[in-house]
């Protein structure tokens, strides 16, 4: 077998190599920090909730402010900018990248992949209701605002923040491109804010300053007793967009999210949470909301502005991320194929999937109406992002011990204090698991149903339609024979067909139809299997591997990335398949389509429940066309159906 270069498309790390860091830096300020940026909005108002019970007393806010500080050193720069970052994928992140990544080397451990592939899917649902959950939050509690410019103006908060959801997800189509470029200085401007306004309380009162000291918030939480994990599951608000550094790792590269974070936004945060802690300490009844009273009353309404558009810029972060893991996940055979649209020609990573884009918008509405306000959503904000933070953590200790080979004690050294304090995060949170913790979990477990359905559909699918099919060899060894050919008067056209085939060895079932109803071989016949590798990008030399069987018969077989868009028209026309003509005007790309009927059939029966078999035929009946998905155009294409059962 041999292998032909292609040309890959436009990759995420050679635009990061033409870049320079500074123009990275800016667009990780914009992208990836939107989120975490908009924490300061309701964490601390939250800490002093009358949920937690935290007594508004100066050690508890010296210690408050304390554990805050604290957790963005060890989740975020300790765990994230030093750890995690460095389990990348060829240059990509997220959990969906790091679940291929631990995979990779489990072939022959089938039980530790089963439960690998669990963990990811399971984390790759939680970030669907991260994604949910975001936009909710954080516009809700930048709008919230206007209640302190006039208590009038209480009435139109929900209404105003749906009227923002639904024009940023109507948005979406138009590319993030153009909101990055409009919204990024912007986000700047949000963080300059943060710390300036921090610095002007720090000034009145630098008592706050004794927070830096980790041992009040030792104390603080040591003082809390059983109600530790309601003081612990509003302080993990302070982290939540961490899972961003990483998810977005790809887009802009290592260096420039390290820098962004060091230079600007953990100064601009941390200083903001100590001048939140500085105001209550001087003025206690600043509590009811202590990032809006901590502005002067005169930049109040610039103040409610700014945070809007900072929150918009938060919510667009994880949308696109919702995107990007969407994608990923119907390479590495998770979801039915979607509608992807390319908002970018020079980015690979910006796309649209209007399939997604408008069940979010129908589920960040609802939240928003079901829960009415911020505080309410933080109950169930907290465990979907812990709950990503702490599968991260243990896909990060598989990838170290079994894909970088470290040795049992390092990996261990390296993750299990993260897994420890993850694991206390996610059980803090929990503890409001029925003050709206459970939606998460909920629309994670639904989910989680949906891919494992869906993947464990296709394998059955897969293994009954080619059950009887005749191999491939046997086939072509025939026609050279003259046995089937001139036996039963078929004839062969000079034109070259590609039938698209999941597996290499049989007779593709499109090409017995055609055989059967059009009484015709085509001169050269290319049999097309189309593998998505667990890797971000197949090296160019890798794309296409080729060979000849005889007849006119060729086993073709196109490699791509998850994180790459597959075009088989312009990997056919670049390859260079000896004797083998690729006009566009003279091939024809023969699809076998399956019409999926359940519950007529039960020599399968135990594989999957029948309520499973339903969910599946409904989903591959909704299914993205082939077509489209891969680039196919449609006056080329023949589509033979076929019903199969299970």
């Amino acid at each position: 077998m041999r292998t032909h270069a292609q040309p890959s498309n436009t990759q995420s790390n050679s635009s990061i190599q033409s870049k320079s860091v500074a123009a990275l830096t800016l667009g990780a300020i914009g992208v990836v920090y939107g989120d975490i940026g908009t924490s300061p909005l309701y964490t601390v108002k939250e800490i002093f909730s009358e949920s937690t019970g935290i007594a508004l007393t100066q050690a508890n806010i010296i210690g408050a402010i304390s554990a805050i500080f604290w957790a963005l050193m060890l989740v975020v720069t300790l765990k994230y900018v030093v750890l995690v970052l460095r389990a990348d994928n060829r240059g990509e992140g997220g959990v969906m990248a790091l679940l291929a990544l631990a995979i990779s080397t489990a072939a022959a451990a089938p039980l530790r992949k089963k439960i690998l592939l669990a963990l990811g899917v399971f984390g790759a649902a939680l970030f669907y209701g991260d994604s949910i959950l975001t936009p909710a939050i954080s516009v809700l509690s930048a709008v919230e605002g206007l209640g302190l410019i006039a208590p009038s103006l209480t009435t139109y908060i929900m209404p105003i923040s749906i009227a923002i959801l639904i024009a940023l997800f109507m948005f979406q189509k138009f590319g993030t491109d153009m909101v990055g470029k409009f919204f990024g200085p912007i986000i700047i401007v949000w963080f300059a804010t943060l710390g300036a306004v921090g610095v002007s309380h720090i000034v009145k009162n630098p008592e706050i300053l004794q927070a830096l000291n980790p041992f009040f918030a030792l104390n603080f939480l040591a003082d809390r007793g059983a109600g530790v994990f309601l003081a612990v599951g509003a302080v993990v608000l302070a982290v939540t967009g961490a899972e961003a550094l990483y998810a977005d790792m790809g887009h802009f590269g290592k260096p420039a999210i390290r820098i962004a974070w060091a230079g600007l936004v953990l100064p601009g945060l941390a200083l903001n949470y100590l001048g939140q802690g500085a105001l209550l300490l001087s003025n206690p009844a600043a509590v009811s909301n202590p990032f809006y009273l901590s502005f002067p009353v005169e930049l109040l309404i610039p103040a409610v502005i700014l945070a809007t558009l900072a929150t918009i810029i938060a919510s667009q972060a994880v949308i696109s991320g919702a995107y990007s893991i969407t994608q990923q996940a119907i390479q590495l055979g998770f979801l039915p194929r979607m509608r992807i649209t390319h908002t970018s020609a020079s980015e690979s990573g910006q796309i649209y999937i209007p399939a997604i884009n408008w069940l979010l918008l129908i589920s960040v509405v609802i939240t928003t109406i079901a829960f009415q306000n911020s505080s309410a959503i933080a109950a169930a904000y907290g465990i979907a992002v812990t709950g990503t933070m702490l599968i991260t953590t243990i896909l990060t200790f598989f990838v170290l011990r079994h894909s970088w080979k470290y040795p049992l004690w390092l990996a261990l050294g390296a993750t299990s204090a993260f897994i420890l304090l993850d694991v206390m995060l996610l059980a803090s949170c929990s503890v409001k698991f029925f003050k709206g913790g459970w939606l998460p979990i909920a629309l994670g477990i639904g989910l989680v149903i949906i891919m494992w359905t869906w993947k464990q559909g296709r394998e059955i699918l897969l293994q009954q339609i080619h059950e009887g099919d005749p191999k491939l060899e046997a086939f072509v060894a025939s026609i050279n024979n003259n046995d089937q050919l001139n036996h039963e008067n078929k004839s062969r056209i000079a034109r070259t067909a590609v039938f698209l085939c999941a597996t290499q060895d049989t007779v593709p079932q499109a090409l017995m139809h055609n055989l059967k109803h059009n009484q015709v071989l085509h001169q050269t016949n290319l049999i097309l299997t189309v593998t998505f590798a667990d890797v971000p990008i197949v090296e160019k030399l890798q794309r296409m591997t080729f060979k000849e069987i005889g007849a006119g018969f060729w086993q073709v077989k196109l490699s791509y990335g998850f994180m790459e868009r597959p075009d088989i028209p312009k990997a056919l026309a670049d390859s260079k398949i000896n004797s083998v003509p690729i006009d566009p005007f003279t091939t024809s790309y023969f699809i076998s389509r399956e019409t999926i009927i359940s519950g007529l059939n039960n020599h399968q029966s135990g594989k999957m429940a029948k309520w499973r078999d339903n969910l599946f035929a409904v989903m591959s009946r909704n299914a993205g066309s082939v077509v489209t998905y891969f680039n196919i155009p449609s006056n080329s294409v023949i589509e033979l159906g076929t019903q199969v059962h299970i």
